[in-house]
């Protein structure tokens, strides 16, 4: 199933253009019938049946048809497997039969319309995509199409045109399905992050998506929301929408974490919240060690310095490093920031963002000699220059 992602991923390229959806009022909230999808998608995704019935209850009360429902389960079993997407249909039967022997008759809507177009499946879903991406879809074969074509051609005729043909459901509220998915299961946040840019593309607001993020936690965890929250963030940001979207405080662990999350830095020397990973306590030489820290958004050091120096790698997020006497100095995944010896500075988080780096520190006269905290002062002064 991971492959299968993947495989999405890489057809699926995250387009900023306009498509033939027009994205709506960015202020505007879910619905009622929205977020009943929502609520389906990610709690049969996770396999937790006895919130999904009153789920589905709701589902029907706020007007979806039998067979929108039905078209949910079903879309659902591309992203989270066979065995969830049939378990939600044999709850929904359940709740069906329930609701029929207490004289209550739900609407069964309409069916899918039939297919007219005598093109192949295959021509039919890279049209979709298309549409989809608002990409064309005429480039180079991926590499892994050519490795295995079989796939390329199941993508493209099944969940493209068996799927997305179906106009029981919309474009728009086939997305909603998939990143809730993507959002609830966790561990495919490339795939959410790509889905989630195509929801925009179909007209789903980036309030609307916010909301999503609120209610897969509710449904899969504060964890699942955090990360989810942070994909939203950053794929805001490349469109240049905004991207004031709030994380919990303690949300430390970031994206694309290499090491473990480590143990919370002693606050005599750290404010706010950090996690530091002992990787390596003293090399065989006895010269250096090295620690992963993630500092979480607005998490700093004290003014601090190193008697024989520093190196620190970044490997994701925004924060900053700053050398006494100096303008502090934006940073960011990939950057190498070398300090000298007996240089005061002090290094962290950005306000909005968390931030991991790795420390290189060279262990001579004790590796570090910790001094007074970043003001607050200080630091927002900092944050005022970024956000001019």
């Amino acid at each position: 199933m991971i492959s299968f992602y993947k495989t999405i991923l890489c057809l699926i390229a995250i387009s900023f253009t306009s498509i033939v959806i027009a994205q709506g009022d960015k202020n505007e909230g879910l619905s009622q019938r929205q977020e009943a999808i929502v609520n389906i998608s990610s709690l049969t995704s996770i396999g937790d049946l006895n919130k999904l019935e009153p789920a589905l209850r709701t589902g029907l009360d706020q007007g979806l048809t039998v067979n929108e429902i039905k078209e949910v389960l079903i879309h659902l079993y591309a992203y989270c497997g066979f065995p969830r997407s049939l378990r939600g249909i044999q709850t929904f039967m359940e709740v069906l039969d329930e609701r029929k022997a207490k004289g209550i008759t739900d609407k069964a809507g309409r069916a899918a319309s039939p297919i007219t177009d005598k093109r192949s499946k295959y021509e039919r879903g890279k049209e979709n995509l298309a549409k989809l991406s608002g990409m064309p879809q005429d480039s180079p074969a991926p590499a892994y199409a050519v490795f295995a074509p079989e796939i390329e051609v199941f993508l493209k005729e099944h969940l493209f045109a068996d799927l997305f043909e179906r106009d029981v459901l919309s474009y728009a509220e086939r997305e909603l399905i998939t990143v809730s998915v993507n959002a609830s299961i966790g561990g495919v946040e490339p795939m959410l992050k790509s889905h989630m840019a195509l929801s925009l593309n179909t007209g789903i607001t980036s309030n609307q998506l916010n909301q999503l993020t609120d209610l897969v936690g509710a449904n899969a965890g504060k964890q699942r929301a955090d990360t989810a929250k942070m994909i939203l963030r950053d794929v805001l940001k490349n469109k240049g929408l905004n991207a004031d979207i709030k994380i919990q405080a303690d949300s430390a662990q970031t994206l694309n974490a290499v090491f473990p999350k480590g143990e919370k830095t002693p606050k005599e020397n750290f404010t706010g919240t950090a996690w530091v990973s002992r990787l390596v306590q003293m090399d065989a030489s006895g010269t250096y060690s090295i620690g992963n820290v993630i500092f979480e958004p607005g998490a700093r050091t004290n003014w601090h310095l190193h008697p024989a120096g520093q190196t620190l790698l970044v490997l994701d997020g925004e924060g900053w490093h700053q050398i006494k006497g100096q303008p502090a100095r934006a940073i960011t995944k990939g950057d190498v920031i070398q300090i000298p010896a007996n240089t005061e500075h002090w290094h962290g988080a950005a306000k909005e963002s968390s931030m991991t780096h790795l420390a290189i520190t060279n262990r001579k006269d004790g590796g570090v000699k910790w001094l007074q905290p970043v003001t607050n002062d200080e630091y927002n002064s900092v944050q005022l220059k970024a956000d001019k």
